[in-house]
């Protein structure tokens, strides 16, 4: 089997490649292990920067976001007791839509059935080969049989776990990390937002974070220590713990009820340079991955498939191997800013274990500081609104 791209992921990243290389007439086959059921079943962030909503509207997707989703002006920071709007439309002019990345996934899902482009699920012992050479290969067994997909380039959009990185030998790649000492308890709900704009939680007991999904669907969560396991948080347990850790107003506007989804969720700042090797392409949580404090994660992926999509473009349709060639430098710049506002907002937030009273004085100083100051502020805004692409 023969085809131009060989996309390995059927996550968002690796739809929305698939979806603009369609629109550009440029075949692309994306090859999955799991199946749409178990896909679609993920529960993910979904603040939607305005570069990811202009590449779901390239991409021809967009129908069902600017229904559904909800535009979002600011966020608000609680501590001491006390919440501080940070207020994006005044400071920077510009917003953010929440949007659940389940949605885009099923909503490129559908665009890319709709356009017949092939996806081939449940994909087992996939491989990677001869990347560094002009014919690469993807190997992968399904109902039994080894098939074998030979190809121009290779798009790894198979995520952190995914296979694409670790076929690239040790020698050639150089990894970053920083791996913290909680996790983030999570509870998905259909109850009503407890506020009309999320809320960032710092408090003595650990960080909170209000969200949701829609107008009745919510999703909250608490810091909890990286040794905790979700068997040992109730509903009620968790509720108790979130309203202890939220303002008086907002303790007192939240609507709890019974979990739909709860997970607890590892924090990590992740690296890996760099995001090309000969004709295979990393893109997405295959490269990096970001605490979701600055509610990146989704966002950047979007800002690599775009780089790539338009590298490969250019490639195909006017033999201009530039995008490709500068692929990985621009991707990292973006990331490394990305990382840094990420790193910074966690620090910023949560309760260390061996933060000692200087270290929490610090953190005090830096929240006042960063509310009283309208240049700071504003710092703020545009990087969780997203940096110019």
């Amino acid at each position: 089997m023969r085809t131009q791209v060989a996309i390995i992921g059927a996550g968002p990243s690796g739809l929305l490649l698939g979806q603009l290389l369609a629109k550009a007439g440029i075949d692309a086959i994306i090859v999955e292990q799991r199946s749409p059921d178990y896909i679609l079943g993920r529960i993910r962030a979904g603040i939607l920067e305005s570069v990811t909503a202009d590449a779901l509207e390239r991409a021809g997707v967009a129908e069902r976001l600017h229904h559904d989703g909800l535009v979002h002006h600011g966020i608000e920071l609680s501590f001491g007791g006390q919440r501080h709007r940070i207020d994006f439309q005044a400071l920077i002019g510009r917003s953010v839509t929440v949007y659940g990345q389940t949605e885009v996934t099923r909503d490129l899902m559908a665009a890319r059935e709709g356009c017949g482009a092939r996806t081939i699920y449940d994909a087992q012992d996939v491989s990677v080969h001869d990347f560094d050479t002009a014919a690469p290969v993807v190997r992968y067994r399904k109902d039994g049989q080894l098939h074998e997909l030979r190809c121009d380039f290779i798009a790894g959009c198979d995520g952190f776990h995914g296979v694409t990185r670790r076929s690239v030998p040790d020698s050639s790649k150089r990894i970053f990390e920083r791996v913290y000492p909680f996790g983030w308890l999570g509870v998905l709900s259909d109850t009503p937002p407890v506020a009309d704009e999320l809320i960032y939680a710092s408090h003595d007991r650990g960080f909170a974070l209000c969200s949701m999904r829609s107008l009745t669907r919510s999703r909250y969560y608490v810091q909890v220590s990286a040794d905790e396991r979700v068997e040992d948080w109730s509903d009620q347990r968790f509720w108790d713990e979130l309203r202890s850790r939220l303002d008086a107003r907002a303790a007192e506007a939240l609507v709890t009820g019974a979990s739909i989804e709860k997970s607890i969720a590892p924090l990590r700042s992740f690296v890996c340079e760099p995001m090309r090797f000969g004709n295979l392409f990393l893109a997405g949580d295959a490269a990096h991955i970001v605490p979701p404090t600055g509610a990146k994660g989704l966002n950047l992926a979007a800002s690599d498939v775009l780089y790539l999509a338009d590298g490969l473009i250019a490639r195909y349709q006017h033999d201009d191997a530039t995008g490709l060639d500068t692929y990985s430098q621009k991707c990292l710049r973006r990331v490394w800013k990305a990382e840094r506002f990420s790193w910074w907002m966690t620090s910023l937030l949560h309760r260390f274990p061996d933060a000692d009273d200087f270290a929490l004085r610090i953190q005090q100083a830096e929240l006042d500081y960063l509310t009283g100051s309208p240049a700071a502020c504003m710092s703020l805004a545009e990087n969780y609104v997203g940096l110019p692409y």
